[in-house]
């Protein structure tokens, strides 16, 4: 029997905890893929339920399907048909981040579909497209009180491996509303004191050599202002929501092979992946093929997906996964532990910080499948802004990228600010073809990292009409104006 079989499930088993705990079973992809067969739509609802942090009850939103399971598992090359529903008392909608429907069916509020109304029902059908991590979630401050889950797209050829998929989303976690949270960055700034961490390097040769893993955080250069980390210190930092006081601890084999499967769903954390005693395989990002690289650090920010392969030993054991949160010593995950293991309980806050994430990864990745070659038709040129005195972001330049229907674009962006910008394209996949400067045959992806004073060039082909929202992944800095559009001619 496969191992895929076998482990068709997550098994919470928390004695070294002093608890024990029942969940139900995952349906082996298989199933999901029968599943799929039917011609009635899936069913996804937009709800609310309660999670356990530190001890304290916390009512948040969920997307659950008709049986309670958070997420979806979809198969490639197949029609993404669902019924959306909201059982909440409040509009909403829902991104379908990774993939690239038309542009009514992309869930971006007036963009140009309305919010999802309290007890009214959507159906969206376009096609999946190919397989990847993927994942789903709110484009409005409701992505901070976890209205998000995953969204997983099976390829046949995966069906057919002799691996247990492990998927994990993380989150950071506030007890304050959303609405607080902004209200106290702006306030801060207002007053003029600043809301975030210094603890990091500046300087523009400094950080453009940073690398994820190098541990180079607090250099300053006179004279050059503070880059900044963390804008909101939160209350937790979670991983399938919950924190390591109560951790997944997630069934494997001994011998075994597991893909896991990390989603950065924080609103305004980066993590680096530390996946310990075990040796990693990076073989994606952002739901494209790489080829592998190899190592047990790997930076993931915000909105950004990671896919890493790792062989359990022989003898078995209890192995956390670990994501630490980017210039600090919180961290959050899941413990991989196989039958009988000592599963020994791991501290929130770790003995080290964590890594400043800079393009060191970033420079080595190489793409399973690139896009064609190609001269490009049109260039733009952007600029990131920030002030954060005012705490206002921006992107100079945004207004004017307009593109024709089938023509190969070429997006150059530097980042001025003194802040990382994650910038994710809605309804597009694009290569990155140059990194400070040099040419580079990078990542295919949907989200870049720009460290301070980075600069990225970014190549897509105009191949889906419409007006496609490119902003910065960090809620906070997209509701205070990093969002911009990227128009087809002739649409408005």
């Amino acid at each position: 029997m496969k191992r895929r079989n076998f482990l068709n499930g997550l098994m919470v088993g928390a004695a070294a905890l002093g608890t024990s705990f029942a969940v139900p079973p995952l349906r082996t992809w298989a199933q999901v893929a029968a599943a799929n067969t039917s011609p009635a739509p899936r069913g996804l609802s937009v709800g609310y339920r309660t999670i356990d942090v530190m001890g304290r009850s916390a009512r948040v939103f969920g997307l659950v399907q008709p049986d309670g399971r958070p997420g979806l598992e979809v198969e490639a090359g197949t029609d993404f048909d669902l019924s959306l529903s909201s059982a909440i008392d409040e509009p909403t909608l829902i991104h379908w981040h990774g993939l690239t429907p038309p542009r009514a069916d992309d869930g971006v509020p007036g963009n140009p579909a309305a919010l999802l109304k309290p007890t009214e029902t959507r159906r969206y059908t376009f096609p999946v497209g190919a397989g990847g991590t993927h994942w789903m979630h709110a484009h409005t401050l409701q992505e901070q009180n976890l209205l998000a889950a995953p969204l997983i797209v099976r390829t046949a050829d995966e069906l057919k491996r002799d691996e247990q998929d492990v998927v994990v989303l993380l989150h950071d976690f506030s007890f304050k509303s959303p609405e607080e949270l902004l209200a106290k960055l702006k306030g801060k700034a207002a007053s003029g004191a600043m809301p975030m961490d210094h603890s990091a390097m500046s300087g523009i040769n400094g950080m453009q050599h940073m690398m994820s893993g190098n541990g180079m955080a607090g250099m300053a250069t006179p004279g050059m202002p503070a880059m900044d980390l963390n804008d909101i210190d939160y209350d937790a930092y979670l991983a399938n929501d919950r924190t390591f006081d109560d951790p997944e601890i997630v069934k494997v084999e001994k011998g075994g092979r597991v893909r896991l499967r990390i989603i950065n769903g924080a609103t305004a954390t980066a993590f680096t992946i530390d996946t310990g005693r075990l040796s990693g395989e990076l073989i994606a990002v952002d739901g494209q093929g790489v080829e592998p690289v190899y190592g047990s650090n790997f930076p993931v920010a915000m909105g950004q997906r990671v896919d890493i392969r790792v062989s359990l030993p022989m003898e078995g054991g209890a192995f956390p996964v670990l994501a630490i949160r980017e210039g600090a010593v919180e961290r959050a995950g899941v413990i991989l532990a196989t039958a009988g293991a000592d599963v020994r309980r791991v501290q929130v806050a770790g003995d080290a910080k964590g890594p400043v994430l800079g393009l060191y990864l970033e420079q080595r990745l190489r793409p399973v499948a690139p896009i064609a070659t190609r001269t490009a038709d049109r260039r733009f040129r952007l600029s990131l802004t920030g002030d954060m005195i005012a705490y206002s972001w921006g992107i100079d330049g945004a207004d004017g990228v307009v593109v024709k229907r089938g023509e190969r674009v070429e997006v150059a962006i530097s980042n001025a600010s003194m802040m990382a910008h994650p910038m994710h394209l809605h309804g597009h996949h694009f290569q990155v073809i140059g990194i400070n400067g040099t040419r580079v045959a990078g990542a295919v992806r949907d989200t870049v990292l720009l460290p301070p004073m980075a600069s990225v060039v970014l190549a897509f082909d105009a191949d889906n009409p419409g007006r496609w929202p490119f902003h910065c992944h960090h809620l906070y800095h997209m509701a205070t104006g990093m969002m911009g559009y990227v128009t087809y001619d002739g649409i408005g």
